[in-house]
């Protein structure tokens, strides 16, 4: 199986530094859909409240045989319940649906009005409970991570953003950098809009691999978590077959010239 690398968080705990994302996959076909991707050598899922399969995680974790331990889990909490009490809350509603007692990693999917303090606060308390091992956020500006931090102390251990090839977020990123949170990109391959472009087919076909394979690779090797989404076997298994090969600093700069 692939030999995934990890990245220490701020917290300490260590996320599998590539995983499945299940956004858009029916709630019927999760259960499979993980089944498949655990078989393949995943040991990271991400999904979320609004996603409506959390049921079909928790199925497909038990279907597989992998023990709970081994798997890291993403939930992510819904845009309806920010604020203290409903955000724990919520937290039971997932775990109930997941057949769990703790997660790895809860987000707050998207920023809310009230600047989220309440909200984070709750998780602070979720995670010293020992029901999220780490917390963290999505679709986070600078100002809104800063204010966390500098309201409650505890610094976010990533933040989820759209980030790709063609969506840099060069300024995020290193504002990341110097605050110690670990970047996660959704849509790493610009819901499939890279697939078809010369740079990257060209790579490819120098490394004898997909251009879906070089675009999850240039995520890799920038340091990036890294979970993208399909429901198709043969692609669930081509897409995590990028640990046995390297970009050079060539590529990385050529893939890099493809954003603004």
């Amino acid at each position: 199986m692939p030999s995934i690398p990890g990245i220490t968080l701020n917290d300490g705990a260590t996320i599998p530094q590539f995983g499945l994302g299940v956004w858009r996959v029916r709630s019927g076909e999760t259960a499979g859909v993980v089944r498949t991707a655990l078989e393949a050598g995943y040991r990271h899922v991400d999904t979320a409240q609004m996603y409506r399969n959390e049921t079909g995680v928790g199925q497909g974790i038990r279907d597989a045989g992998v023990a709970r331990e081994d798997v890291w889990v993403t939930t992510k909490l819904g845009g309806g319940d920010h604020g203290y009490r409903p955000a724990m809350d919520a937290l039971d509603d997932s775990l109930r649906r997941l057949g769990m007692d703790y997660v790895d990693l809860y987000l707050i999917h998207w920023p809310g009005r009230d600047g989220d303090v309440d909200t984070w606060r709750a998780f602070e308390k979720l995670r010293d409970d020992g029901r999220v091992r780490s917390v963290g956020v999505s679709n986070f500006d600078a100002a809104q991570l800063d204010r966390l931090a500098t309201e409650t102390g505890t610094v976010p251990a990533v933040n989820q953003v759209e980030l790709n090839p063609r969506k840099p977020q060069r300024e995020l990123r290193e504002y990341h950098q110097r605050a110690g949170i670990a970047t996660e990109a959704w849509a790493p391959l610009a819901e499939g809009g890279l697939l078809g472009d010369r740079t990257v087919q060209e790579i490819g076909q120098r490394r004898d691999h997909t251009a879906a394979q070089v675009v999850l690779r240039w995520h890799l090797q920038h340091g990036f978590i890294v979970f993208p989404k399909s429901a198709t076997p043969a692609r669930i298994r081509e897409n995590i077959a990028i640990t046995d090969f390297e970009l050079s600093d060539d590529d990385m700069a050529a893939i890099d010239a493809l954003g603004p």
